[in-house]
This record gives structure tokens, C-alpha cells and sequence, in this order.
């Protein structure tokens, strides 16, 4: 009788600690998807659009501050994410890319939106202009300001990337003084090495926003190139280490912008989760799909890109094939 209760509260215990164990795996796993979905998880019964499989999302990149330009988007990716599979594209969309309805660059369209109805305008004409320029239906929208960016990647401890070609750019912005009356004084100069780099937030932001590098560095489509790459660093660094996401929650709540309303966080983290199990497939819309036509009244006299033949429905095309992958 004695040995019969000392095995069963053997088993007990084992049953016990089996208990704890999934408690504490299921905790993990809210807290993962905490992180996630950003904020407190909400109602759990709302889908997700659906767009053949898919649900598409907007991530615009701005510098932020007080002066001129500060909400226009260098960064234009269109995200879309299979519901089944977690397949993840992302396609970076050329900032100058002229969008007819506007008269104007997309990298515009948010600034244009705010100024006729602010905090939610912008969105709306954003993702409209994407869907104009792509033939595709934008769900959500996520704006981050760059000074989260690098705080973010402060956070992780820095990014290890391989610089593919060495580039040097002497006209890089100094944050705060983009309208000093002392026009070299609104500039630096910043360079990068080939080969395999480890990047803090600063020099992270400097790799991925230069623009004004000689040869083919210097061109947004090369600059489209570095953000995804960092962007998939940034993934693997944060898959890697659970607690390093989490300490990421509080940073990006401080400068992110999103018209995700809460009920959907439950099922755009299970989203999320399943996309981190998959490769991030990046592309990026560049010659020949888009050209530089000359300057002239059509465009309001600006440096645009317009697509192959003027012909949208060439970039739609482009688009819709990496999709059907």
C-alpha cells in the first residue's frame, strides 16, 4: 500500500510538472503574440480580408521632426501575407513613381491625405495610390518613424548583414539641421564597406536611407535593396531571441501609426506567426518595369518614374505573378 501511494504521487508530480510546462509554453506563446499584435489582444472573432488567400499590408518609413518633407515616405513597401501558408512577399515600391490621380509622386500621397483630414487621411490616400500604382487592395497600413527604426535595432543588440557593394554618400542628412541656412552644414559624409558588417540603430538607419552614393548605390532601387535586407536581419535577430522581442513592444508603441483596430490583433499575430515560420520573398519594382521620362509640364515639371510603355498595367502584371507563386 505504501509503495502504491509512493508511485502514485510519483506519477502525481509528473503529471504536475507536465501541466506547469504547458502553462508556461502557452504564456510564452501570448507573449509572443503580445509582442505581435503590438497591443492588448482584443476581440478574438473578427477574419482577416481575403484576397485570393491573402491579406495585404502597407509599411510606409518617414523621417519624422518639424521639418519640410518630414511626412513624406522614403520607404513604400507593399506586404502580402498567404493566410494558409505564412508565404511573405514584400515589394518595394520606387518613391518617385508618378501616380496620375495625384498629379504627384506616391511618396506624397500620406502628406496630401493629412492635410485634408489628419490622422487618418493619409492612410486612406496612401493606400489608395498603392493600389492605383499595383492593381492590388491594401488592408492595413503601418507607418514607423525612422528614430524608432534605430532604436529598435539598438534594442536587439545591432544587426550582422553582408554589405554586397561598397558605396560612400557625401550628402547625407544631419538630423535637425535640414534647413540650416549653411548648406554644407545640412550634410555628412557616410560610407560602407563590402563584406560582413554589424550595424547599430545609427549606422543601421544611415545603410538603409542613403540615397546620393555614386554609381549604382545611389539610386532608390539599390536603397529598396539594403531595407529589405535589413528588414529579413531584423526578423532572424528577433525570431532568435523571444525576450529581445519583447522588450521591443514599448519602443515601437512610441512610433508607430497603424489603422489596425483592435479586434483583429488575435488573428494578425496567429498571421504573424505563421509568416515568421516562412523566407521572406522581397522584390523590388526597378528598370525595366519603370523609366525616367524627360522633364517636362506633364509631370509638373518634377523627376519621376513612370511605368514601362506608360502602360500600369505592366507593374499590375509584375505584381500579380510574384503573387501567384
Amino acid at each position: 500500500m505504501a509503495l502504491y501511494q509512493r508511485l502514485k504521487r510519483q506519477i502525481l508530480s509528473k503529471v504536475v510538472l507536465v501541466r506547469i510546462a504547458l502553462v508556461t509554453l502557452s504564456l510564452c506563446f501570448f507573449v509572443t503574440l503580445y509582442f505581435l499584435a503590438i497591443k492588448p489582444l482584443g476581440r478574438l472573432t473578427t477574419a482577416l480580408p481575403d484576397h485570393s488567400g491573402r491579406t495585404n499590408f502597407l509599411l510606409l518609413g518617414m523621417a519624422g521632426g518639424n521639418h519640410d518633407g518630414s511626412d513624406l515616405t522614403d520607404t513604400i513597401i507593399f506586404v502580402s501575407i498567404n493566410k494558409s501558408s505564412g508565404d511573405t512577399l514584400l515589394v518595394s515600391i520606387p518613391r518617385d513613381l508618378w501616380i496620375p490621380s495625384l498629379r504627384a509622386k506616391i511618396n506624397t500621397a500620406y502628406h496630401y491625405g493629412e492635410e485634408k483630414q489628419p490622422r487618418q487621411g493619409g492612410m486612406v490616400l496612401a493606400k489608395s495610390a498603392i493600389s492605383e500604382a499595383i492593381d492590388q487592395p491594401v488592408d492595413y497600413t503601418v507607418i514607423i518613424d525612422f528614430s524608432v527604426f534605430e532604436k529598435a535595432i539598438d534594442t536587439v543588440g545591432g544587426l550582422d548583414i553582408t554589405v554586397d557593394r561598397p558605396f560612400t554618400d557625401l550628402k547625407y542628412p544631419v538630423v535637425g539641421r535640414e534647413s540650416d541656412p549653411c548648406e554644407p552644414c545640412r550634410y555628412q559624409t557616410v560610407g560602407f564597406t563590402a563584406g560582413p558588417q554589424h550595424l547599430d540603430g545609427a549606422t543601421a538607419l544611415k545603410f538603409v536611407r542613403s540615397r546620393n552614393a555614386e554609381g549604382d548605390e545611389g539610386t532608390d532601387f539599390a536603397r529598396s535593396a539594403r531595407q529589405e535586407k535589413l528588414i529579413s536581419a531584423l526578423k532572424q535577430k528577433v525570431l532568435s531571441s523571444p525576450a529581445k522581442a519583447f522588450q521591443l513592444k514599448s519602443i515601437l508603441l512610441e512610433g508607430i501609426i497603424t489603422d489596425i483596430s483592435p479586434d483583429l490583433y488575435f488573428p494578425l499575430a496567429r498571421l504573424a506567426l505563421k509568416s515568421a515560420r516562412t523566407k521572406l520573398r522581397t522584390a523590388t519594382i526597378v528598370e525595366p518595369l519603370v523609366y525616367n521620362p524627360p522633364i517636362s509640364a506633364v509631370q509638373d515639371y518634377q523627376w519621376v518614374l513612370l511605368p514601362k510603355d506608360d502602360d500600369p498595367q505592366t507593374i499590375a502584371d509584375y505584381v500579380a505573378s510574384l503573387l501567384e507563386k
